[in-house]
This record gives structure tokens, C-alpha cells and sequence, in this order.
């Protein structure tokens, strides 16, 4: 997220219960916040955490070495796959 003060052009706009509407606004002023604010910082570290989600892995030692030799082994022959790269694409001219 960014740490320095931006001008904010873009507008977002969601629907929710009443319920959930008062439950927002009293966690908003729980943190001295505006609605518009907590409701922002939280949904884009909600988002930032799920796409560094997708960078980020963990693996115990031999998890690592069987990754590691994956990585590192030949790649296998797959006859259907040399076969369906030797094809015309449907993108090349005819």
C-alpha cells in the first residue's frame, strides 16, 4: 500500500446490508476512521494478501529437494504435445 499521501481519483462503489453497513462503520470508528478510509485500507491488504498469495511459497527440506530435482531433470517426451507442436496453428497464414 502506499506509504505517502495520493490524490484518490478513482471512485468504487459497493452495496451492502444494513447490517453489514453498521457493522463497517462501527469497526470504522473503532479505529478513528472514516467509513470511506477503513473500508479502502482493508480491502487492499485484503488484496495484496492474496496476490502475494500467489508469489510466495513455503516448503519443508524435502519438499524443497523434490522441487529442486523436478526443476532440475530433463524434460520428459510427450509425443501427443510434439505432435500438436509440429501442427499448423490456427494463427499462421494459410
Amino acid at each position: 500500500m502506499a506509504t505517502t499521501i495520493e490524490l484518490k481519483k478513482e471512485r468504487l462503489s459497493i452495496r451492502t446490508t444494513s447490517e453489514g453497513k453498521a457493522l463497517l462503520e462501527r469497526a470504522a470508528r473503532k479505529e478513528r476512521k472514516n467509513l470511506s478510509d477503513f473500508v479502502l485500507e482493508n480491502a487492499l491488504s485484503a488484496a495484496e494478501a492474496v496476490v502475494r498469495d500467489d508469489a510466495h511459497f513455503e516448503l519443508s527440506d524435502r519438499e524443497w529437494k523434490r522441487f529442486v530435482a523436478a526443476l532440475d531433470a530433463p524434460p520428459r517426451s510427450i509425443e501427443a504435445l510434439r505432435k500438436l507442436l509440429k501442427e499448423p496453428s490456427v494463427f499462421d497464414e494459410k
